[in-house]
């Protein structure tokens, strides 16, 4: 939304518990977040999120305009929200988290190894910075992958280094990676 420009407030709730932190209930029925609240509205997913975030402003392409690249950013970023288990498993999401290599499993390296092919085949078909030129949907399912690749130093792949400095020449990005770096909590199965 921050990148699209489109008005939000936000309200954050600290993870300073192992799973999540109790008071999510009073605002999430999954007990995750993010949430959107709008209106008497209140959507629990990500990508649901953004789906009904893009219903709302059509206008501000959070889609390529494209049927068939819609389809195909629809498929990639349905595929990192319910894939790359090994990735997510291994390597938590953690900005705050000094870069340095982790050596990592078969599944992790397998992982990264299809989010590569995705993000060379997006950006050479679309001439990039980002996998379908604009910024999309999809560039903020995979944010949370570019931070995780550098920050546990998993691949010195052009394309990753490529789409990576894109991203976070953003000013969403930067936004992003400012806020998390001022958070006091720490959840010490994230610490890897």
């Amino acid at each position: 939304m921050r990148a699209k420009d489109v008005p939000f407030s936000e309200e954050v709730v600290p993870f300073d518990f192992e799973s999540g932190n109790p008071a999510f209930r009073t605002f999430s029925p999954s007990m995750k977040v993010p949430v959107l609240r709008h209106g008497d509205l209140t959507v629990w997913d990500s990508l649901a999120i953004m789906e009904y975030v893009a219903d709302l402003y059509p206008e501000r392409g959070f889609w390529p305009e494209d049927f068939k690249a819609r389809a195909l950013a629809r498929a990639i970023s349905a595929e990192m929200h319910s894939g790359f288990t090994g990735l997510r498993g291994a390597c938590p999401m953690n900005i705050r988290k000094p870069a340095g290599h982790l050596d990592v499993s078969d599944d992790v390296r397998a992982d990264v190894a299809r989010i590569l092919n995705i993000w060379r085949q997006c950006i050479e078909t679309s001439g990039g910075p980002f996998l379908f030129g604009d910024f999309t949907i999809a560039d903020a399912m995979y944010a949370p992958v570019v931070s995780r690749l550098a920050t546990y130093q998993l691949t010195s792949d052009p394309v990753a280094d490529q789409y990576g400095t894109a991203m976070r020449g953003t000013e969403a990005w930067q936004e992003w990676e400012a806020a998390a770096l001022k958070e006091t909590w720490i959840v010490p199965v994230d610490e890897v």
